[in-house]
């Protein structure tokens, strides 16, 4: 019910933008999502968004990097990278979380997209 997309091989410095598309439901009432894991490595919270899209949170390793946003017309979710690190690597899934209320916690969320690979060389 969510595809993550954008993913890909970026030079450090550079910037890509991630997509999530909803199906089989409508999510505009949910808070959504970024998360991301790299190898090794337990899933951390990137980014999240309010259900009216004014509510954005960010981990602190992202902040004044990357930028949430949605479209609840389209039933999409964005996440605009810039000025991407080499420890930004990871793979990157959106979530959506039904109760009404900001949370960092994975396993607070209801539904998950599948991943897209983010590559950032040095």
């Amino acid at each position: 019910q969510l595809q993550a997309s954008g993913g890909g091989l970026v030079q450090a410095g550079g910037s890509l933008r991630l997509s999530c598309a909803a199906s089989g439901r409508t999510f505009s009432s949910y808070w959504m999502g970024w998360f991301r894991q790299a190898p090794g490595k337990e899933r951390e919270f990137v980014a999240a968004i309010s259900w009216s899209g004014v509510s954005k949170y960010y981990a602190d390793s992202v902040k004044g990097r990357f930028t949430i946003s949605k479209d609840n017309a389209k039933n999409m979710v964005y996440l605009q990278m810039n000025s991407l690190k080499p420890e930004d690597t990871a793979v990157y899934y959106c979530a959506a979380k039904s109760s009404s209320y900001l949370s960092s916690r994975p396993n607070e969320y209801d539904y998950w997209g599948q991943g897209t690979q983010v590559t950032v060389s040095s």
